[in-house]
């Protein structure tokens, strides 16, 4: 009984996990992008990520964050201070159509867990009315 509690807890822990980091890729995805050709580590340039399920031993999954790649994309911004000789500004390798698709399929997730914890409570409730 305790372990389907651990596995739907897990997994509300890691889709809440998976709308943040969405979350943060939209919200980003204007900022500037991280430029591929220069240093390892630049200030203010915003690497998206998505979260991957990864199963955890016993059972239940735990969210990872991994880069996009490629981390940023070029657009043609010619008016942009962040725009090259050419008028060309990375900007973070996001895409909006699928963004959303990921916070819909996380809540979906979420409220899928969220209701066999819920359904966990009611038998545990249920059993401990039998006993008594």
């Amino acid at each position: 009984m305790m372990q389907g509690f651990a596995i739907s807890l897990s997994g509300l822990m890691a889709q809440g996990k998976r709308l943040a980091v969405s979350a943060a890729n939209v919200a980003n995805m204007r900022s500037r992008g991280v430029d591929p050709e220069g240093p390892a580590q630049q200030p203010g340039a915003y690497g998206p990520g998505r979260v991957q399920e990864v199963s955890v031993p016993g059972g239940g999954v735990r969210g990872e964050v991994r880069p996009i790649t490629p981390a940023s994309v070029q657009t043609y911004e010619p008016g942009s201070p962040d725009a090259d000789a050419e008028g060309l500004v990375d900007r973070p390798n996001v895409n909006l159509a699928e963004e959303l698709v990921t916070q819909m399929q996380a809540q979906r997730a979420y409220e899928a867990n969220a209701a066999a914890l819920r359904t966990q409570d009611e038998v545990t409730k249920s059993l401990l009315d039998i006993k008594s």
